[in-house]
């Protein structure tokens, strides 16, 4: 028998769908615009699909680049340590 996958929301969706039922978005949310600077939060709303992982919620970082319909955006981890994530613009909030 192989063994089953153990993806990002295996066995945890339960408590996660209820903060994140997919919602009708307005047309603002879709067409939100940031520029290269700009100070955003990232938090997951609508489908599971193109959500960030669940650590990143809240997290304030920097937009350094668009890509397609997302966003790169830049933050510390840690003191020494900065993370990059592609985040799709229903997912960010400016600052």
């Amino acid at each position: 028998m192989t063994e089953r996958s153990h993806g990002l929301f295996q066995g945890r969706t339960r408590h996660l769908a209820r903060h994140h039922k997919p919602s009708r978005l307005g047309i603002g949310t879709m067409l939100k615009r940031f520029g290269v600077g700009d100070r955003v939060a990232i938090v997951p709303k609508g489908n599971f699909k193109d959500i960030p992982h669940p650590r990143y919620r809240g997290r304030v970082g920097t937009v350094t680049e668009k890509r397609g319909g997302a966003y790169v955006v830049e933050f510390m981890v840690s003191l020494k340590t900065k993370r990059t994530l592609v985040v799709n613009q229903r997912h960010l909030e400016k600052v």
